[in-house]
C-alpha cells in the first residue's frame, strides 16, 4: 500500500486573515509541514512580523496585504502570490468576523459587514483562487468554518447564517471543480482559545457554560484546527471533497 503522505513540500499556500489568532498559526503550521506561505490580511505590518518569524525557522514566507469586503484587492492578493511564488496550490479562507448580537437588535449594518467579509469575500476568494488552480487541474481550498454552521447558537443570527453559507458554497464548489481537480473543504471548529477569545474563555463561568457542552472536556487549540487543515491540504486528503471536517470535541453529536 501507499502510506499516507502528509507533507506539503514545496506547495505554495495562501492563507486569508493570518495577522493572528487562528489564521497567524494555520500559516505557521502549513509552513512547518513545507508548503511556502503567503500571509494575507489588511494589517501588514503583523504580517511582515509573521513572515520573518517563519523565515527564521526555515520556511519561506511573504506578506500580501488583502481586504476580503473588496474583490479588487482579493484579485490583486492572489496575483500578488502567485507573482512571487509561480503557483497556488492550497488556499485557505481564514478571514472573517465574529460578534454577538440577539436577533432583534441586529442592525442591516451588522448584517451587511458579516455576511460581505465571512461569506461574499469567502467565495470571491475561493473564486479568484480556483481560477489559477482550474487552469493549472490541481489544487486545494479550505474554508474555515465553525460549529455554528452546523448547528444554531443564541445570539449568533447572523453568524451563523454566514458560516452556514460558508458549508453550502463549499459543497456546491466542490461538486463544479473536484472533476477538474480542486478539491473544496470546510474546517468547522469549536471555541478555540486565542488572544481574540482569551477575554470571554479566561473568565470562570463563561468557561464553564462552554465546558458544559463539549463532551470532550477542553476548548480546542489553534493546533487542533492546523491539524485539520494539514490534512485537507495534503496529499492524504486527496480523496476528500465537499466534506464538512467538524473539530468539535462532539459539541455537534448531541
Amino acid at each position: 500500500m501507499d502510506y499516507p503522505n502528509y507533507r506539503l513540500d514545496g506547495q505554495v499556500a495562501l492563507v486569508t486573515g493570518a495577522s493572528k489568532g487562528i489564521g497567524s498559526d494555520l500559516a505557521r503550521g502549513l509552513a512547518g509541514a513545507g508548503a511556502r506561505v503567503a500571509v494575507a490580511a489588511r494589517d501588514v505590518k503583523a504580517l511582515e512580523e509573521l513572515a520573518a518569524e517563519i523565515e527564521a525557522d526555515g520556511g519561506e514566507a511573504i506578506a500580501v496585504e488583502i481586504d476580503v469586503s473588496s474583490v479588487a484587492s482579493i484579485r490583486s492578493a492572489v496575483d500578488s502570490a502567485v507573482a512571487h511564488f509561480g503557483s497556488l496550490d492550497i488556499l485557505v479562507n481564514n478571514a472573517g468576523l465574529g460578534a454577538n448580537h440577539p436577533a432583534e437588535e441586529v442592525t442591516e449594518a451588522d448584517w451587511d459587514e458579516m455576511i460581505d467579509v465571512n461569506l461574499r469575500g469567502l467565495f470571491f476568494t475561493c473564486q479568484a483562487a480556483g481560477r489559477v488552480m482550474l487552469a493549472r487541474g490541481a489544487g486545494r481550498i479550505i474554508n474555515i468554518s465553525s460549529q455554528a454552521g452546523v448547528v444554531g447558537i443564541r445570539d449568533h443570527a447572523v453568524y451563523c447564517a454566514s458560516k452556514g453559507g460558508v458549508n453550502m458554497l463549499t459543497k456546491v464548489l466542490a461538486l463544479e471543480w473536484s472533476a477538474r481537480g480542486v478539491t473544496v473543504n470546510a474546517v468547522a471548529p469549536t471555541f478555540i482559545y486565542t488572544p481574540g477569545t482569551a477575554e470571554r474563555l479566561d473568565r470562570p463561568e463563561y468557561l464553564q457554560g462552554v465546558l458544559d457542552r463539549l463532551p470532550i472536556g477542553r476548548v480546542g487549540t489553534t493546533t487542533d484546527v492546523a491539524g485539520a487543515v494539514i490534512y485537507l491540504a495534503s496529499p492524504a486528503g486527496g480523496m476528500v471533497s465537499g466534506h464538512i471536517l467538524l473539530v468539535d470535541g462532539a459539541w455537534t453529536a448531541q
